[in-house]
């Protein structure tokens, strides 16, 4: 059993087909790679899941995993920030992580409980709408690259250094101590 997570047995990955611990949190997980591919038009092959983040403040790192991130037309343009409990709680860190994970801003940036969700507009952090099935769709996405909606403004090494202290101060420093999806890097 790792974590604190109660382990109810074996589940596989919907995006990758490797076998994992069932917990909660993943079911969660799971339910929102299927939903994104089923309900909302995300071919699997536009959704990295997992995705590793290594982050810095001074000389303490962590590495912390990115529940997914949605390319189209080439540009990675929605990061999706899942945790249990409050959305509100969730966004600062999430708004960090849609800042490091490409040299430019994500333009959307959603966080989850699996239940419902909050959608920030990544440029200025404002909360754009709620609701799970409020996720915005691929083919929304795709109407608004093509319509020039996102400017994809570059993030600086100074802003990426703050927001990566952010992120380390949220998910590393302030994450539980028994959590298995964060860890510390000497």
């Amino acid at each position: 059993m790792g974590g604190h997570h109660l382990v109810l047995g074996k589940i596989e990955d919907f995006f990758t087909g490797e076998t994992l611990d069932d917990t909660h949190d993943e079911r969660y997980r799971q339910k929102i790679a299927r939903f994104l591919v089923v309900e909302k038009g995300y071919p699997k092959e536009d959704i990295q899941s997992r995705r590793p983040l290594i982050v810095a403040a001074d000389t303490r790192k962590g590495r912390i995993w990115v529940d997914f991130t949605v390319t189209v037309d080439d540009r990675r343009i929605m990061v999706i920030k899942y945790a249990p409990g409050s959305l509100v709680t969730r966004h600062r860190p999430a708004l960090a992580i849609s800042r490091l994970v490409e040299p430019y801003q994500i333009p959307v940036v959603v966080v989850t409980n699996g239940e419902t969700a909050d959608i920030l507009d990544g440029e200025n952090s404002i909360l754009r709408t709620s609701g799970f099935d409020q996720i915005p769709s691929r083919a929304e996405l795709l109407h608004n690259v093509q319509q020039a909606a996102y400017a994809f403004s570059p993030i600086s090494p100074k802003r990426a250094e703050m927001e990566a202290r952010i992120v380390y101060a949220f998910e590393i420093d302030g994450g539980c101590p028994c959590d298995d999806t964060a860890c510390k890097i000497a």
